[in-house]
């Protein structure tokens, strides 16, 4: 990371997991120790709202590329940028839907960019939200891509589970094992967050452990 830009961190996750909650928890987290933080929001979605309607298929890479502009821009201004999500959402959604896997290339190479990735893990109740929900069905598939596609580029990454200021707390406990913050609040967390497994990613095995640990 060089001196003029800023810790860019990447919130990624399926549908309805609570990345836009967490990338809002954690801004206020991080501004409240004055620190200068922008949030860069899912432009796929500003997209839908604008045209009512999904994206085409030739209407991916456009979008994907406005997203991670935007990122650039942000951290050229800010001491922390938060990503509510990245072009590696966008790309597995065109392969889902349009059998297009052109997408990943460009999407995993400007995340080896980010500071930190946290993937939102599968725990909060899924809730409709119009154009861009395709039903708690589509969760767990998702889930699966975007760890393999992480997996297979060699992209470290940390899962993020929790309700409510459970999740922050996660959130804090997983930048903390990375170095990315420090503090009293982190280590707090990072007592009560103790993972068994950091290397193993079955979402199952990963939810029995968090269910242990909220019954402490």
């Amino acid at each position: 990371m060089s001196d003029c830009r800023g810790f860019v961190i990447a919130l990624l996750g399926a549908e309805s997991t609570g990345k836009t909650q967490l990338s809002q928890d954690l801004a206020h987290h991080l501004l409240a120790q004055g620190l200068r933080v922008i949030v860069v929001a899912e432009y796929l979605r500003e997209w839908c709202v604008r045209e009512n309607r999904t994206p085409r298929p030739e209407e991916q890479l456009p979008i994907a590329q406005e997203q991670e502009r935007r990122v650039d821009a942000a951290a050229a201004d800010a001491d922390v940028v938060i990503a509510d999500t990245t072009s590696v959402m966008v790309a597995i959604y065109s392969a889902m839907l349009f059998e297009d896997g052109t997408l990943y290339q460009f999407a995993l190479q400007r995340l080896r960019s980010y500071d930190a990735v946290l993937l939102t893990g599968l725990d909060v109740p899924w809730v409709a939200d119009g154009l861009q929900r395709d039903g708690p069905h589509v969760r767990e598939p998702v889930d699966a891509l975007v760890r393999g596609a992480l997996e297979r580029a060699a992209v470290p990454y940390q899962v993020v589970y929790g309700l409510g200021p459970g999740r922050l707390a996660s959130a804090l406990a997983a930048l903390g094992r990375m170095g990315v913050i420090q503090g009293p609040e982190v280590a707090a967390a990072q007592g009560t967050w103790v993972w068994q497994c950091d290397k193993c990613s079955d979402p199952e095995c990963e939810h029995r452990l968090f269910s242990r640990l909220q019954g402490r």
